[in-house]
């Protein structure tokens, strides 16, 4: 004979707690081994990288911090004294001067 839905989500139910004892009695024991390994090895927090000294440590699989921009060389230079590297965007006062007739090798630096 065939199972009621109710039925079947009382043992889904059922199972699901057995799970979760199962679980809570697999964590004391992998917690009872670590606390065996860190006694044994004389291990610190800063060791596993939980202490001050860890926290500053890049951890396996973090993103690393952006590096900030440096200033590029200048490749291009007008009169009134505006600068750029050739690198991005180019500025407006570049685009107004090759406007006006001047070619990149008149503003090259």
């Amino acid at each position: 004979m065939a199972k009621s839905l109710a039925q079947i989500q009382k043992e889904i139910a059922t199972l699901q707690r057995q799970a979760e004892t199962l679980k809570k009695r697999e964590v004391k024991d992998v917690i009872e081994r670590i606390r065996e390994a860190i006694a044994f090895y004389g291990l610190s927090a800063a060791d596993l990288g939980l202490g001050a000294a860890g926290r500053k440590q890049r951890k396996v699989g973090a993103k690393k911090k952006k590096q900030t921009k440096t200033i590029g060389k200048v490749k291009y230079r007008d009169d009134a004294g505006h600068s750029w590297s050739g690198h991005g965007r180019r500025p407006q006062w570049f685009l107004d001067a090759i406007a006006g007739g001047k070619t990149p090798e008149d503003l090259a630096a």
